[in-house]
């Protein structure tokens, strides 16, 4: 398939080659799931994208940090301002954009009416009611207006981070602000727009480009709805969890870990899990995408993941540094809330198949238990009883 002659002109300008463009497409290639056979039509469906602006992007920001902006702007693999916004053609984002005011927001509106159905519509933060909204006012204008407006004549809606798939920081107990994610906000108001949640604090700039690229593949954003979990994400972004693909995960297999920061095991790299790592339990991509160029993520930098891809996972998953015991009761009720009941089903039905699942093999091979080995960390007596209920048996401390 041929790509567009002026996107290779575009991208030299800035020093990037046809090969590094390709390579870049190969990454997305295995982001997606596809062989590297699809290479030449995820190249082509970008070049033509590029050319002639398909799918229209306008980008909006709630209550956040603008860490997903940041993630974003600073990517450098290769250049996104040449493919993320070449292929968005992002004609607003209020964050970097140079205009701003109650022009720039009109201007912004004006365009979503006049491309109904024919825009993608990113929402970073979380959406906050209280007083009605007014909490947050954009150029004189409260931000839930401005989602319910725009939101409803998208062709989609991408909730980039946890901010705006549940509430994220925000929502974090006990919730002032009376935050929510995107999707949860919309139900409660009759927008039918699918969504698309992108979890992560911050989000990763493939798995946005992955989306807008799957779509552009298939000419139709219904093939991305298609392809969601039941939590509305991406399924080949979110199938398999943090520790399936972590690089410390043979250490984990031997028994070896971190108990302490600054001794030896630290330095050999050894599985972090003891120090309250929540890969196991965390569905996400990062050690495959990492972040600056593909350098180095959470992990491999030395902290544990603290599980920023889960849903609520600042009340649930703190405090970062221990082993998860509980489920936070904080702000899992209201809107766009699990429920406890259901927090600690899921919670605990995840903790049971990722550490259960390994303590069974661990157990058959000596590795834990009072007739380990190795030196390694003893079973708990809590994973040891989730354990028991589900049917299998380990000694525990």
């Amino acid at each position: 398939m041929a790509v567009a002659t002026d996107l290779y002109e575009r991208l030299a300008a800035h020093g990037i080659t046809r090969r590094d463009f390709l390579k870049f497409c190969g990454t997305l290639a295995a982001v997606m799931g596809l062989s590297q056979t699809a290479v030449p039509q995820i190249a082509a469906a970008v070049g033509d994208a590029a050319g002639s602006g398909l799918y229209p992007a306008l980008w909006i920001n709630g209550a956040a940090c603008t860490g997903c902006t940041e993630s974003i702007a600073q990517a450098t693999q290769p250049n996104v301002a040449d493919i993320v916004l070449d292929i968005l053609s992002l004609p607003q984002i209020e964050t970097v954009q140079m205009a701003s005011g109650e022009y720039a927001e009109a201007a912004g509106d004006e365009y979503a009416l006049a491309n109904k159905g024919k825009y993608i519509l990113i929402c970073e933060g979380a959406v906050t009611q209280m007083l009605d909204g007014n909490v947050l006012r954009i150029a004189e204008k409260p931000f839930l207006d401005i989602l319910l407006e725009r939101g409803k004549n998208a062709a989609a809606i991408v909730a980039v981070g946890s901010c705006a798939v549940d509430g994220g920081w925000v929502r974090a107990y006990p919730n002032p602000a009376e935050a929510t994610g995107v999707k949860a906000y919309l139900e409660g108001k009759g927008v039918t727009t699918p969504v698309v949640n992108l979890p992560g604090c911050p989000v990763n700039p493939l798995e946005i480009i992955a989306v807008v690229v799957q779509a552009l593949m298939t000419g139709d954003v219904n093939a991305v709805v298609k392809g969601l979990d039941r939590q509305n994400r991406p399924k080949y972004l979110y199938g398999s969890t943090i520790h399936d693909n972590c690089e410390r995960r043979g250490h984990f297999e031997n028994g070896e870990f971190v108990y302490q920061f600054g001794g030896q095991e630290e330095a050999d790299n050894y599985c972090l899990y003891a120090m309250g790592c929540k890969g196991p339990q965390t569905y996400r991509h990062c050690s495959k995408l990492r972040w600056n160029n593909n350098i180095s993520w959470c992990v491999a930098s030395g902290g544990p993941c603290i599980g920023c891809g889960n849903f609520n996972w600042v009340d649930n998953n703190t405090p970062f540094r221990q082993r998860m015991r509980r489920i936070g009761a904080g702000t899992l009720g209201g809107p766009g809330g699990i429920g406890l009941a259901k927090a600690g089903a899921i919670a605990g039905g995840v903790v049971v198949v990722g550490i259960g699942a390994h303590a069974l093999a661990s157990k058959a091979t000596h590795r834990i238990g009072k007739n380990s080995t190795l030196k390694n960390e003893e079973m708990k007596s809590y994973d040891a009883r989730k354990l028991k209920k589900k049917g299998g048996s380990a000694d525990a401390e």
